[in-house]
This record gives structure tokens, C-alpha cells and sequence, in this order.
């Protein structure tokens, strides 16, 4: 089974426009969390035999448009925060995306967050995507980066919430 992770992004995008978005978002959202993503960890073999760890990222990026899935390295732990997840599947993940992707990203959702905008229903901003992805729900529009970070260094509520919601169902 792949190991997940929350990978949350403090570093700075290598283009001026990039850096003004990162900057936005950390501002409104009072942070030091610009964007997160589902990182999914894979072994691959390369041509030449070796095998080489790659993370699988599913996320609604600003720099990419919208809900997409990439490989990015989120080794860096100068630029990335790592929480490791072990309450959910990469199937539950696919099956989202599947469902939402190439929607839009949802700028003035991110900043919403905290100013109180409206988000569209029909875009998604990165934590928002994650949080549904996660607890298949449509409540992710109450997070921030930083909001859902917050979670889990404080006591890890989000699982914690998971595991009840499943009790609850049984």
C-alpha cells in the first residue's frame, strides 16, 4: 500500500508571479502555508535499473490552473511540511480526481476563507480539494493551508473526525 501524505508548501515559486501568489495567500490566511497537496509516495523503476522514489501530488494549484495531478519532489523539508496519513487510500483519491479534475482554481475561495467571499462550487482552491478528498464532503471551503495544517499539529483532530464519521455509520 502507498504511503500518503498532507505535503504543505513554504517555499518560494521560482517566478515573480508565482512568489506574489504564495505571498498573497500567506498574507490573507495568516500563515506560512501558501499551498498543500495529497502526495502520494511511489517507488518507480528507471531505465537505467535504479529505483527512484516520486511523489504523486493531486491538488487544485494556482500555478497550474486547477484540479491536476503531477509529479513533484516534496523531500525539501525547507519548502515542504510532510504529515503522513493513515487513514485514507490512494483509490480514495483517484476517485476524487476523477470527479474533479481540470475544475478551475478558486482564488477568490482561497482568500475567502478568511474575508468571508463566496466560493464557486464549480472551482476548488488546493485545501479545499484536500479536505474532500479526504472526508468525502464539500466542507473543504472552510480551510486555509494553514487552517488544515493547524489541524493536524494539534493533536491530529482530522483522523480523529474520520474515524467517528465512520462509526457513525456502522
Amino acid at each position: 500500500m502507498a504511503e500518503i501524505y498532507l505535503a504543505f508548501y513554504k517555499g518560494d515559486g521560482p517566478s515573480f508571479w508565482d512568489r506574489v501568489v504564495d505571498g498573497t495567500i500567506r498574507l490573507f490566511t495568516k500563515g506560512v502555508y501558501s499551498h498543500v497537496e495529497l502526495a502520494v509516495k511511489k517507488e518507480v523503476k528507471r531505465e537505467d535499473g535504479t529505483v527512484a522514489t516520486v511523489y504523486e501530488c493531486y491538488s487544485s494549484s494556482p500555478r497550474d490552473g486547477g484540479v491536476r495531478v503531477k509529479e513533484i519532489n516534496v523531500d525539501n523539508p525547507e519548502q515542504w511540511l510532510l504529515y503522513k496519513l493513515n487513514f485514507t487510500d490512494e483509490d480514495r483519491i483517484k476517485s476524487y480526481f476523477e470527479k474533479t479534475k481540470g475544475k478551475k482554481y478558486d482564488f477568490r475561495g482561497a482568500i475567502g476563507v478568511v474575508l468571508g467571499f463566496r466560493q464557486k462550487k464549480s472551482r476548488y482552491f488546493c485545501s479545499e480539494w484536500c479536505f474532500n478528498a479526504l472526508e468525502d464532503s464539500e466542507d473543504g471551503w472552510r480551510f486555509s493551508p494553514n487552517h488544515l495544517e493547524a489541524v493536524f499539529r494539534n493533536g491530529n483532530l482530522f483522523a480523529d473526525i474520520t474515524k467517528r464519521k465512520n462509526e457513525d455509520v456502522k
